[in-house]
């Protein structure tokens, strides 16, 4: 394996970790402080825009917007995206939000069904079938005892799938630096009207907590960007699904979670597998890009 190469691994599995760390700081957080998971997604795209602004003004270049369809779609679901996925981590377990979110891939091949017509893969369906008794086993114990709440995290897995593919069209006419741009601008724009009368100058305690889960989102979605320059489709795919199985095994040691059932494990593997089975089939010959 040359070095380049394993820098996309450990940068793709550093992503995973961080997205899985923001998740973490909300759930620990719950113990110090009273934050709305609102204002958790407000402070990520005040940060990131922060930063990536910062990125632009040393390279001297405007983000010049070549497809606002484009940008605008991928930064509308992306903030419906991570607001789910962070209300599931508030009312849910910081597991079941995770596997969750992590089903977009799934999602994602079932709307390319109806979207690429020419693209259409019926053994695709039969793994999208499949994953689905994995979604159900992950929500039907949370159906009965947590009152809907990991529906916040499926929510998340379904506007991921539209963000991803909305950032396939950005991706040929856009580079990372302006798409982020616009997706953390959009994004506060969005967030604004809905927190407008709950919005709230952080002490120290608070301002510590948003600012490291943001940084935590923000290092991450970098990383993955980094990430998918040196490594396959699929490699990447298998990578950041790893994200399921850590979510799985840490979620009881590091915020009290409870442990998941032996139906919960088989719904989790069955993602799992479902996104290496679709990354798989999607691009088998795909080498790096250097």
């Amino acid at each position: 394996m040359n070095r380049a190469r394993l820098l996309g691994w450990l940068a793709l599995f550093g992503s995973g970790l961080c997205f899985y760390l923001a998740t973490i700081i909300i759930r620990w957080g719950q113990s110090y402080v009273r934050i709305d998971s609102s204002h958790y997604v407000l402070a990520r795209f005040l940060f990131g825009f922060v930063l990536v602004s910062a990125t632009l003004c040393i390279e001297r270049r405007m983000p010049r917007c070549h497809n606002l369809h484009a940008i605008a779609g991928r930064a509308i679901t992306n903030a419906a995206a991570v607001l789910f996925f962070y209300k599931a981590v508030e009312v849910s377990t910081v597991a079941s939000a995770n596997i969750l979110n992590m089903t977009y891939p799934i999602f994602v091949a079932i709307l390319s069904w109806f979207t690429l017509r020419s693209q259409r893969d019926i053994m695709a369906i039969g793994i999208v079938a499949i994953s689905s008794l994995g979604i159900w086993l992950i929500l039907a114990p949370g159906l009965s005892v947590s009152g809907h709440n990991d529906i916040w995290g499926l929510l998340s897995g379904v506007f991921a799938a539209f963000s991803m593919i909305y950032l396939t069209m950005c991706r040929r006419q856009h580079d990372s630096s302006t798409i982020l741009f616009y997706v953390f601008a959009i994004g506060i724009v969005m967030m604004l009207p809905i927190m407008a009368r709950s919005l709230f100058i952080p002490n120290a305690a608070e301002l510590f907590f948003l600012v490291a889960c943001s940084l935590a989102g923000v290092v991450g979605q970098y990383l993955l960007t980094y990430g998918f320059l040196f490594v396959t489709a699929v490699e990447g795919s298998v990578i950041s699904s790893s994200r399921i199985l850590i979510a799985a095994l840490l979620g009881p040691v590091l915020v009290a979670d409870p442990p998941l059932t032996w139906s919960g494990w088989l719904g989790a593997l069955l993602i799992f597998g479902a996104n290496v089975a679709l990354a798989l089939r999607k691009m088998p010959a795909q080498t790096p890009s250097q």
